[in-house]
């Protein structure tokens, strides 16, 4: 029985690899070696006639008539069970290794799968379709005693297991009499039994994420909320450069049969700064010292220049977008992208982001390597370039490819980052070079309060001069440019309110783009939302629209980019970092004290 792709899916991983899991134990999307790779699995996107399909990699009961899935609490251990109509019961748990291990942090390339019968005599059925160069080759298959050999493009792909090799070879409906485990990783040799194997790193790994879960300083309200996204988002790291990416996904369509299907596998310097400051809000500041890592590369090899909105996560400056044409979409929905355009785009916000991202490191006593001097040098030269660009035209962080403007948001963080720069040189003393930061902010400050307001709209504009609303707007409040209490943050809330909402959701902006007008509600933007109105002192608003938004995530309290207010259908890539950046923004913003309870 096959069934339609969707977002019903959990995320499991280690900082090095991802996969997604559907609701009945099917693995529908992963790359190997890293998050930008070419799938291994990619029925994700090419099986509209459903799934389980090639390019997947299925665990199945005989009989199936209902599923539940869980993660372990504070955990990336997923756990699934299926039900056939005969009082037979399986489960399948999904993980990839995460431990220290010698003095370091154990992350191979490696999925692990265990299943178990819970009730009655079952039959199972493992199919293992892996595919190469997106999709279009068959590896061939070497079969051994305890293992599937698969030559793939990047190297072999070896499948372990206790199961009857045969049995999965030929996709073969078996009797499960034992419990079973499955490794599919790098082509080496397990130095213990699979089944001890299996076990061990299954134990080692739901350690690890109850001790890091252990260690975040949650909110006292929607703490399950708040911990499933920092799980995310800590997955998204890849950990042994430092990358952030925005998503694990391509060519998702944020809206039925949209053409806006874009690659999201890529590490956005916005995106990364969000995500490291929701979770320092939750003392989790690891995930920033390892982004920093990443980032002091990009600035030093910029040397003052240009940088770019994204990179690989290996510091690729290119990567060419294609489309490939071969494969079918999402639910059909071609086309399906390769690489992203945006890295070739003017995006003047990025200095703004890359101030705001580094600045705590400045005043931070928590971390190994502070920020010193030196450090502050190199982030003067980005500080030089914002003030050079602020009222210059870009493709805002929209990335609008069809038009350029002196994006209101793009100048606000032109802002942010002369702002910041006057602190730190505070921190360190330097009197005169806080005196030019300062008047530069200023001088940015002025000119945005007298062009950045449309007396026409009664609100702050998505360009400087212009009359089109945009939610980018909001954040104003968030980044200290605006007191959330000052009548005109207040009045643009409220156009905003007027224009751009649908109930809880919110569009990111009401111009037609070069795909027309926005058909879905982008998620961060309702967060952003929720962030003003309880600045402002309408948190009863605040906290029923986050309730709602908590309510649009899927059954494992996971979004994607944007959703369709129609329905709720999630849309866009997934899972998407900026959307469980909101949740972890809001329940930190709106939960009562814990001194409430104490």
């Amino acid at each position: 029985m096959t069934r339609p792709a969707s977002l019903e899916l959990g995320l499991i991983g280690n900082c090095a690899i991802s996969a997604l899991v559907d609701r009945q134990a099917c693995i529908v999307w992963c790359c190997l070696p890293r998050f930008d790779s070419d799938p291994v699995f990619h029925a994700l996107i090419d099986s509209p006639e459903g799934i389980p399909a090639d390019g997947a990699f299925s665990i199945e009961i005989e009989d199936l008539v209902r599923s539940e899935q869980a993660y372990d609490e504070g955990t990336a251990i997923l756990r699934t069970r299926l039900f056939n109509g005969h009082g037979d019961a399986i489960e399948i748990v999904d993980f990839a290794p995460r431990f220290f291990n010698r003095g370091r942090s154990f992350r191979p390339a490696l999925l692990v799968r265990r299943v178990c019968a819970l009730q009655g005599h079952p039959r199972v059925r493992v199919r293992l379709r892996p595919r190469g160069d997106w999709g279009r080759t068959v590896p061939p298959v070497a079969r051994g005693s305890h293992h599937l050999c698969y030559a793939m493009p990047h190297g072999n792909l070896r499948l372990t297991t206790d199961a009857p090799v045969i049995y999965v070879h030929d996709e073969t409906w078996f009797s499960l009499a034992e419990p079973l485990n499955l490794l599919l990783g790098p082509d080496e040799t397990l130095e213990r039994g699979v089944g001890e194997v299996a076990r061990g790193f299954e134990e080692q790994t739901a350690l690890y994420w109850r001790g890091w879960t252990r260690s975040l300083a949650l909110p006292l309200e929607w703490q399950d909320a708040v911990i499933r996204a920092a799980i995310t988002l800590k997955l998204c790291l890849y950990e042994e450069t430092g990358a952030i990416v925005a998503a694990m996904t391509t060519s998702i369509p944020e809206a039925p049969n949209s053409q806006r299907n874009w690659d999201y596998r890529y590490c956005w310097l916005r995106d990364a700064f969000f995500v490291v400051r929701a979770l320092n809000s939750l003392s989790e500041v690891a995930t920033m010292e390892e982004y920093l890592r990443w980032l002091h590369n990009v600035v030093r090899d910029a040397k003052g220049g240009h940088i770019q909105p994204l990179y690989g996560v290996g510091l690729e400056k290119q990567m060419p977008e294609r489309q490939l044409d071969h494969l079918r979409g999402y639910r059909g929905m071609a086309p399906v992208r390769v690489g992203n355009q945006a890295h070739e785009h003017v995006q003047h916000d990025v200095y703004g982001n890359v101030v705001l991202g580094a600045s705590q490191s400045f005043f931070d006593k928590r971390l190994f390597r502070g920020a010193d001097a030196s450090d502050f040098a190199l982030l003067e030269a980005v500080g030089e370039r914002a003030w050079a660009v602020h009222d210059q035209p870009d493709a805002g962080m929209w990335e609008l490819r069809t038009r350029a403007r002196v994006h209101t948001s793009s100048a606000l963080m032109s802002w942010a980052a002369c702002d910041r720069l006057a602190k730190i040189a505070t921190r360190f003393g330097l009197g005169e070079r806080h005196s030019m930061w300062r008047t530069r902010a200023d001088a940015i400050r002025e000119r945005i309060l007298r062009e950045g307001w449309s007396d026409k709209r009664k609100a702050f504009a998505e360009s400087l001069g212009g009359h089109d609303l945009d939610a980018s707007v909001l954040l104003m409040a968030e980044v200290g440019f605006l007191d959330p209490q000052d009548a005109r943050f207040i009045a643009t809330v409220d156009a905003l309110e007027a224009s751009l909402c649908d109930g809880p959701y919110m569009r990111r902006y009401e111009a037609a783009d070069d795909f027309g007008r926005p058909e879905t509600s982008f998620n961060i933007c309702a967060f952003w939302r929720i962030d003003a109105l309880a600045r402002i002192g309408r948190k009863a608003q605040a906290r029923e629209i986050f309730e709602a938004m908590l309510a649009a995530r899927n059954s494992l309290g996971l979004l994607s980019e944007d959703t369709d207010p129609r329905n709720g259908e999630l849309w866009g890539n997934f899972p998407q970092t900026y959307s469980m950046v909101g949740v972890i923004n809001g329940a930190v913003r709106l939960s009562a004290p814990w001194d409430t309870v104490i």
